[in-house]
């Protein structure tokens, strides 16, 4: 008799025997991951602890890296821009204008002489508020040394890290996924390195992060206004004509203040000012469809003066408010071009100051399209995505090892990046999220322009800018990949596996990699070591 078919002993004599019931297969064990977020819904405590220490974690987990020994080396990178925007931002603390320096001016600074500017003006091809920013820094730590002409260039690379959270957490409506776009930030080396010098892409950065921000959050505010004003106005079920004309956006105020910041600290950010205008009026006019307004394109138009209205001027005010030390002072360089012979006609009434501003403009656009000279880490745009030739912004050899600062982001990161832009826009194309059009529109303004100027000396460290939109497609991606709620266990459970080993690799070659973009002396076997491409060697 098989165990089966065995007679329970309690059963009366005669009773016929039972088959018990069949062996069921265990049940599959929750995932960690499926049992964090049990607790975070059941337990509201838990949850709102979690919605803060999980964004400080990863705050302070970008602030080590990046503020750690932050002076070294003390010295200026003679082959990129710090050299002339540490001495510019000094200048302008002191004059309210670029002054000139003498030759040897490097040396000088270094050793301590940091009066040696004349009250002659120098010639500058970027606005000015990126180095008042450095300026600050210089302000409150002084200028002798690396900690003073970077700590706020530091201080908004961390920054930009919580900014990108605020996007994620919006986006994906997790405070997890917000935390692994804030984590790939915080440890890829090209942001760390971005922030570890006086250099104007990670104040940019910041602002233009900021002005997303600050239109996502008039969106969540806009389309709901423009819904359930519509439906107030439809006569039984004949929609309206027309929709409002809203002009009570304080969100697209700030965000022209935002990305009028963004053009005063490099002119690139007006590519964003641009692509995220037409952004605004294409969702305006989607959102008047989706509520039924019948004449809904020339309804989009009409709401997009008001949008102007409120995105522009601001943001250039913003613009010109910046060169306020440039405009109060008479030293600057082209301050009184236009006195000799001032503006006649429709524009005699600009203040001669202004007109000298622009004619100063109009120099500096030449001066700056006209940057076609051989460089050693020149890098055409188109291959940026490849990773082909990152810059070497730092590199000596002494008796103490190799020091490097190289832009080079964390290849893993990098390149699954790319691939995770690909994936949002199939995704994108296949579901037609909004969310997936914003971070594509991130990604178009300040990636594709560049394409357009093949022969200008570009180099790939100006990526920092798209950096956060790749890193906010791949946590879709990678949200994707750890599946969503109602997926098979085993799917899930392979899935969130996945996302795991590919965050620990991660941050692994972001360990492994720290030295050579933080100027950490080491081995040069040991630097030579992490040069996976020929290309990626100085």
């Amino acid at each position: 008799m098989t165990h089966e078919t065995r007679p329970d002993a309690t059963a009366p004599v005669g009773t016929p025997p039972q088959l018990l019931p069949p062996l069921l297969p265990p049940m599959p064990r929750p995932s960690l991951y499926d049992r964090f977020r049990e607790r975070l819904a059941t337990d509201p405590r838990a949850a709102r602890l979690y919605d803060w220490l999980g964004p400080a974690l990863v705050l302070l987990i970008a602030a080590v890296p990046r503020l750690w020994d932050l002076a070294n080396p003390h010295d200026l990178m003679n082959q990129f821009d710090e050299t002339y925007y540490v001495k510019d931002a000094w200048t302008l603390s002191q004059l309210g204008y670029e002054g000139a320096w003498p030759s040897d001016a490097n040396e000088r600074f270094l050793s301590g002489d940091v009066g040696a500017f004349t009250t002659d003006p120098a010639f500058v091809v970027h606005p000015p508020l990126g180095k008042w920013i450095i300026a600050l820094g210089m302000g409150a730590l002084g200028p002798t040394t690396g900690w003073g002409w970077r700590i706020t260039t530091a201080l908004l690379g961390i920054a930009a890290v919580l900014v990108l959270m605020l996007l994620a957490k919006r986006l994906t409506r997790s405070t997890t996924f917000a935390v692994v776009a804030g984590l790939l930030m915080a440890i890829d080396g090209l942001a760390i390195s971005m922030s570890r010098v006086a250099l104007l892409d990670m104040p940019l950065t910041f602002f233009v992060l900021l002005g997303f921000l600050f239109v996502l959050l008039d969106r969540e505010r806009t389309m709901a206004r423009i819904a359930m004003t519509v439906a107030a106005r439809a006569d039984g079920d004949e929609p309206p004509a027309w929709g409002p004309v809203l002009w009570n956006r304080p969100w697209i105020l700030a965000a022209g203040v935002a990305l009028g910041a963004a053009s005063a600290v490099k002119w690139s950010g007006v590519w964003v000012l641009a692509g995220l205008g037409i952004y605004l009026v294409v969702t305006d006019a989607l959102a008047r469809r989706r509520a039924g307004v019948r004449l809904w394109p020339a309804d989009a138009l009409r709401q997009g003066v008001a949008t102007f209205t409120l995105l522009v001027p601001v943001a250039v005010l913003v613009y010109i408010a910046s060169w306020t030390g440039w405009l109060v002072t008479d030293g600057g360089y082209d301050r009184h071009s236009a006195d000799a012979a001032p503006a006649t006609g429709v524009w005699s009434w600009v203040p001669v100051a202004f007109q000298s501003l622009w004619q100063y403009h109009v120099t500096m656009f030449g001066a700056a399209s006209r940057i076609t000279s051989p460089h050693t880490y020149d890098s055409p745009a188109w291959q940026w995505p490849l990773l082909i030739r990152p810059t070497m912004m730092y590199f000596r050899t002494d008796p103490e090892g190799t020091r490097a600062i190289s832009t080079l982001p964390n290849p893993l990161i990098w390149y699954a990046g790319v691939a995770a832009v690909l994936y949002l826009a199939y995704r994108f194309v296949v579901a037609r999220d909004w969310r997936y059009a914003l971070v594509l529109t991130g990604i178009g303004v300040t990636y594709v322009p560049w394409l357009f100027y093949p022969d200008r000396t570009v180099f790939q460290f100006y990526t920092v800018l798209t950096l956060p939109f790749m890193l906010l497609a791949l946590t879709f991606a990678l949200r994707d990949i750890a599946g969503p709620r109602h997926a098979e266990d085993y799917r899930r459970l392979t899935g969130q596996r996945l996302v795991w080993v590919f965050l620990g690799v991660s941050v692994a070659l972001s360990i492994y990699w720290y030295p050579v973009v933080a100027a950490v002396a080491v081995p040069y076997e040991f630097w030579h070591s992490h040069m996976w491409l020929a290309s990626w060697g100085a």
